[in-house]
């Protein structure tokens, strides 16, 4: 289990994390969210060891992380980090052996990941000659290839079309099954929602929302209603009290309500319409990111 317990780091006078706190166990996903510049990368570096917080520590299974143990912890970058000269087979040995793998181990372990993602042919291909996507496999590969209890993925789906997004997701969660325990940042919320559970999101280095996402959701309160239907009264649904909004959406109308009580309200004013759609859904984790990092919130 990681444990992150109230650390703190500033760079100069510039406050990047501000009294961080937060627990990953065995087979969890986690998600760490924020815009560009809250912290995020910050807080990685300082998981793997490679910048020192101010104040605070962070544990891997009951000990402080140091250099001994970051030979557990697999991280894939938003920027790659391949060495583009270096065939796939190299680059993959030689990460393996910084790991203090065997060769024969990593090579297995390569053939298994390179048959997985359907690339075995590039095995001896160099990676300046490979797809953006292809190299994005690779970076993963890199960053699994010795089995690590931690894996940290920062945006592991730049690059990837949609076939290749799949791949990568089964991948996950057959690390996720094998017990690793994994760090998830992406800025795409509906991937946030398929893999965790549990996530924060970060503003200015501090965590602004935090907890699992089925009660963060219950919290927001905020809901949104899809109808179809011909002659919508919908001067009248703007005026009931509780509706935020009403906006047209793809052949349907999308009306934002305050809390679950108003949907009855709304369905009072419809139900003489001729209807085919009635939705009743909690607020996507988009919706509550953006009122909470853009101060946007009213609750």
């Amino acid at each position: 289990m990681l444990e992150v317990s109230n650390i703190t780091k500033y760079y100069g006078e510039k406050l990047a994390v501000d009294h961080l706190s937060f627990t990953v166990k065995k087979g969890e996903i986690f998600g760490l969210l924020g815009e560009n510049g809250a912290g995020k990368t910050t807080t990685f570096r300082i998981i793997m060891g490679l910048l020192n917080a101010n104040s605070g520590s962070v544990f891997l299974n009951g000990k402080q992380i140091d250099y001994k143990l970051t030979d557990q912890i697999g991280y894939v970058t938003e920027e790659r980090s391949l060495l583009t000269k270096m065939t796939v087979k190299d680059q993959i040995l030689f990460y393996g052996i910084l790991k203090g793998m065997d060769e024969e181990d990593i090579l297995e372990e390569l053939d298994k990941w390179l048959s997985r993602f359907e690339i075995t042919s590039y095995k001896n291909r160099k990676i300046k000659e490979l797809s953006k996507g292809n190299q994005q496999k690779v970076q993963f590969i890199s960053a699994i290839i010795h089995k690590p209890k931690l894996l940290i993925l920062d945006e592991p789906f730049s690059g990837l079309d949609p076939i290749n997004v799949e791949l990568l997701k089964k991948a996950i969660l057959a690390l996720q099954k094998e017990g690793c325990a994994i760090i998830f940042s992406s800025h795409q919320m509906d991937i946030i929602e398929d893999f965790c559970e549990k996530l924060i999101i970060l503003k200015e280095g501090k965590p602004v929302v935090s907890g699992y996402l089925k009660e963060i959701k219950k919290e927001y309160k905020k809901m949104n209603i899809r109808i179809k239907g011909e002659d919508l009264p919908l001067d009248e649904i703007k005026k009931i009290k509780g509706v935020l909004s009403v906006l047209p959406k793809k052949g349907e109308i999308e009306v934002k309500i305050e809390n679950i009580k108003v949907k009855d309200k709304v369905f009072q004013k419809i139900k003489n319409c001729d209807i085919t759609k009635y939705d009743v859904m909690e607020a996507s984790l988009n919706e509550i990111f953006i009122a909470k990092v853009g101060g946007k919130d009213e609750a």
